[in-house]
């Protein structure tokens, strides 16, 4: 063109199309500021999946922590301690549970607090657990039994746990540190056992390998043995670690117990500190013999109320004087009832408080029967109606015994006349010389301490503990909840005024 050589031309089509350049560039940024668009923003949690793998499982942990960590042995050694609940159980495993599924890095971090703890509370359970390990095995995946250290098992009567799945469990669980079950496999106790490898022996003898870590053991025998005969084995190769045993038997045996102890190898367990039986006579015999030296805690339910048999004598006459805690589950009532439905017989004291001189912790059922022979003194237990040197009674089941009463006086919900028998029982713990070292009374129910404290709670309920607590003031006593707690006045005052509005007489 004729103009290109033109310097002054060539300026002002470069201006020009600047200016119409600008224009355009402007109309489009307007168009794009007009689209609403999300402004992006860091944030530090797109860091997190870089954090090292202690860091996260720590992190699990914290998120997935129960009130009593359900792993730690010193926790259940003592019977006053409230075991964990399966309501609690199923809400912590719901939070595991949403935390695997996020993603597969966090689902294979929570492997590990996935099977930690397993509580299985219904046959289906057991059966799919077994499947999985099995399915694991089968493709030649890691073994989720090995993050196993906890197996509980607590079903109902018609939903308990086959055999064969219990076995597979145990096969896969090599690192259990406390398994516990409380009459939930179904066994068959009058044929032949099919499976070899789920009769008693050998369902006992799975959980005695060569790296058995067992600390926390609680067994049912299902056969019509005596339990010493396929036990004592087991306790043999896991008596090193051994600290709290639980032993408990569905049929009586009909050998004599004196014959079977002096046939029965003696069993050394030297860090055993608590011992809970829901045994017979015959089997008291055997554990007389047997070496505790660090036993200090006793739960007794005697199944066939032989706790006037030699048995019985021969155990505490042996082991009493190192007891510190002992719990006689079965109630007074139940005790005495059973005998005098049998035919008169000459009254055996039973000096269980010459056995266990050195007793500071008494547990028994508010079940207590009134003495007809001294109408002015209801003792704990018909086996120990005083000790010297006892310093603590707790007393199970008052929600059931204050629910009982109640229901004798259904109409008149104000009144606590229904609760007078119970009043004297307690009250005569502290105004007799028969327990002249008691210092704390505790309710060991959760469900009295909610009829107590809980959404609107009767009057009379408060007007109970009120005479209670005025009570154990005056002998300077401790009145304590299940967890240990005081019971005060102000407590009472305050559950009454969020119930009524007002405080109300309540002494």
């Amino acid at each position: 063109m004729h103009f290109v050589g033109n310097p002054k031309i060539v300026r002002q089509i470069r201006c020009l199309l600047k200016v119409m350049s600008s224009k355009v560039h402007a109309k489009q940024r307007k168009s794009f500021c007009d689209t609403p668009r999300t402004s992006f923003i860091h944030s530090p949690a797109l860091d997190l999946p870089y954090l090292p793998t202690e860091i996260w499982l720590m992190i699990f942990r914290e998120a997935t922590t129960m009130d009593s960590d359900p792993l730690d042995i010193s926790l259940g050694l003592s019977f006053l301690e409230t075991p964990c609940e399966v309501a609690e159980y199923h809400a912590t495993m719901k939070i595991k549970r949403d935390l695997s599924l996020v993603s597969k890095a966090w689902n294979r971090y929570m492997q590990e607090y996935l099977y930690e703890f397993v509580w299985i509370s219904r046959a289906s359970q057991a059966k799919a657990l077994a499947l999985t390990l099995l399915t694991q095995f089968i493709e030649g995946k890691p073994s989720s039994g090995h993050y196993i250290r906890r197996l509980h098992m607590e079903t109902p009567v018609l939903m308990r746990c086959a055999t064969d799945d219990i076995r597979t469990v145990l096969d896969y669980a090599p690192h259990l540190v406390i398994y516990s079950d409380h009459h939930s496999v179904r066994c068959t106790r009058y044929s032949e056992f099919i499976d070899v490898r789920c009769s008693p022996e050998q369902m006992v003898s799975v959980l005695a390998n060569s790296n058995s870590k067992l600390r926390r053991l609680s067994l049912t025998n299902y056969s019509d043995d005596p339990f010493p005969k396929h036990v004592s084995p087991l306790l043999r190769r896991t008596a090193a670690n051994l600290e709290y045993l639980e032993l408990s038997s569905s049929s009586i045996p009909l050998v004599s117990g004196h014959l079977f102890a002096s046939k029965s190898p003696i069993v050394s367990l030297p860090v055993l500190q608590s011992l809970k039986l829901t045994l017979d006579n015959t089997t008291f015999a055997v554990l007389a013999a047997w070496d505790m030296p660090n036993l200090q805690n006793v739960s007794v339910v005697s199944s066939d109320f032989g706790y006037a048999g030699p048995g019985f004598a021969y155990f505490f006459a042996a082991h009493g004087k190192k007891l510190h805690q002992l719990e006689l589950g079965h109630s007074s009532s139940l005790v005495v009832e059973h005998y005098l439905s049998l035919r008169p017989r000459p009254v055996q004291q039973i000096p269980l408080a010459e056995w266990c001189p050195n007793l500071k912790e008494f547990i028994c059922s508010a079940d207590a029967e009134w003495n007809w022979q001294n109408p002015d003194w209801i003792a704990p237990h018909v086996l120990l109606p005083g000790h010297k040197s006892l310093e603590f009674i707790g007393i199970r089941d008052i929600d059931k015994r204050l629910m009982d009463d109640a229901s004798a006086f259904p109409a008149d919900v104000e009144d606590e006349a229904p609760f007078f028998p119970l009043v004297e029982q307690i009250s005569t713990l502290l105004f007799n010389s028969a327990f002249p070292s008691l210092r704390y009374i505790r309710d060991l129910s959760r469900a009295s301490h909610s009829m107590r404290g809980g959404q609107r709670p009767e009057t009379r309920i408060l007007k109970f503990w009120a005479k209670i607590l005025a009570r154990c003031g005056e002998q300077q006593v401790w009145l304590e909840d299940f967890r240990g707690v005081n019971i005060t006045l102000r407590d009472l005052k305050r559950a009454g005024l969020d119930r009524s509005g007002g405080a109300g007489n309540l002494v």
